[in-house]
C-alpha cells in the first residue's frame, strides 16, 4: 500500500468517533516503534515530520525509513509535515513526496493567514495532497520556537467558516487550551470544549485538530527524575480530556512530547542500571519497545483508532 493523504482516514474518524494518532518521528527506532504498535493494533497511522526533524535527519534519510515502514507494514500511513511556516517549506515537502502538510500561518492576521494558506491548497490540491491549518495560538515550544503565553490565542469560533471557505482546507488546528512542550498547565488543566462544541457546530462533519496535546504521563516524568533527569512540574493534557475531544470533532491528535519521554526515559534508566555499556543497540532497543508500548496505549485507550483499518 502507497503513502495515502489525510482526507479519507479523518473522514473515517469523524464518521466513526475517533481520533488518528498524528506522532512526530526523529529517527528510525522512534518509526519503527509507531510503525509497530499500529500494526499490533490495526490502526490507521500518520506519521509527520517538523522543519527540525528534517534538518536533524535529512529528507532523504526520513522519507526512506517511511517507505520502508510502509512496506512493512502495509498500513495506510499518512507523510504529514508538521508547522510548516511558510509556503516554500510546504511546497518543498510536497514535491519531497509528502502527502500532507501544515501550513501554519496563525502567527499573521486572519487576511493574511487565508492568503499564504489558500496559496498552499492551489499547490498541495492538484497534487493529491491534503492541507491542514491553524486558527489562533497555541503557547509552549514548537522545535524551538517559543510563543509565549502571552501571545496565544483561543480560536475565535466565529472566524472558522470563513476561513475554511475561502481557503479550501481540508482540516483545521484550534486552540482550546492546549499547548507545545511538557509544562502546558501551571495550575489544574482545563480545555474549552465550549470552543470545540461551537466550532463543531459551525463547520460541520469537518476534520479538527488538537496541538500540544500530549499527556506528559507521570511515570516518565518519575523514570526520567529517578534516573538523573529533572522535570519538575512537568504536566500535559489528561488523557480523559483527548478521549472526549475525540468523540467529539476532532479527528487527528498530534502527539510528540509523550513519545521524547518515553525514548528518553528508557535509555535514561537503561545507562544509570548498566553504567558499562556503551553500544547503542542495548539501550536504543528498550527506548523503542517503550515507545511501542506508548503507542498502543494512546491507540486503543486515547484515540480509539484500534481496529479502524
Amino acid at each position: 500500500m502507497p503513502l495515502v493523504n489525510t482526507k479519507e482516514m479523518l473522514q473515517k474518524a469523524y464518521e466513526g468517533g475517533y481520533a488518528v494518532g498524528a506522532f512526530n518521528v526523529n529517527n528510525m527506532e522512534m518509526i519503527q516503534g509507531i510503525v509497530s504498535a499500529a500494526i499490533e493494533e490495526r490502526a490507521p497511522l500518520i506519521l509527520q515530520v517538523s522543519n527540525g526533524a528534517r534538518k536533524y535527519a535529512n529528507p532523504i534519510y526520513l522519507k526512506a525509513l517511511i517507505e520502508s515502514a510502509v512496506k512493512e507494514s502495509n498500513l495506510p500511513i499518512a507523510l504529514h509535515l508538521d508547522h510548516g511556516d511558510s509556503y516554500e517549506l510546504c511546497v518543498s515537502a510536497i514535491d519531497d513526496g509528502f502527502t500532507s502538510v501544515m501550513i501554519d500561518a496563525s502567527h499573521h492576521s486572519f487576511e493574511e493567514n487565508i492568503r499564504i494558506t489558500r496559496k498552499v491548497v492551489e499547490y498541495a490540491h492538484p497534487r493529491n495532497v491534503t492541507v491542514e491549518a491553524e486558527l489562533g495560538r497555541l503557547a509552549g515550544i514548537e522545535d524551538d520556537i517559543c510563543v509565549s503565553e502571552n501571545d496565544s490565542a483561543f480560536t475565535d469560533p466565529s472566524q472558522v467558516q470563513e476561513f475554511v471557505e475561502r481557503t479550501g482546507v481540508d482540516s483545521l488546528a484550534i486552540a482550546i487550551g492546549t499547548s507545545h512542550g511538557v509544562y502546558k498547565f501551571k495550575s489544574e488543566p482545563k480545555l474549552r470544549f465550549d470552543i470545540l462544541e461551537e466550532v463543531s457546530k459551525r463547520l460541520p462533519y469537518f476534520p479538527i485538530v488538537l496541538h500540544g496535546a500530549s499527556s506528559v504521563l507521570p511515570e516518565y516524568v518519575e523514570i526520567i527524575q529517578n534516573n538523573g533527569g529533572a522535570m519538575k512540574g512537568a504536566k500535559g493534557v489528561p488523557e480523559e480530556m483527548l478521549r472526549k475531544a475525540a468523540k467529539m470533532a476532532v479527528c487527528k491528535i498530534n502527539i510528540d512530547s509523550d513519545l521524547r519521554m518515553a525514548f528518553t526515559a528508557a535509555i535514561r534508566k537503561h545507562l544509570f542500571e548498566n553504567p558499562s555499556h556503551f553500544d547503542p543497540r542495548q539501550y536504543l532497543a528498550p527506548a523503542r519497545e517503550n515507545v511501542k508500548q506508548l503507542v498502543k496505549h494512546k491507540i486503543k485507550n486515547v484515540l480509539g483508532c484500534n481496529n479502524k483499518i
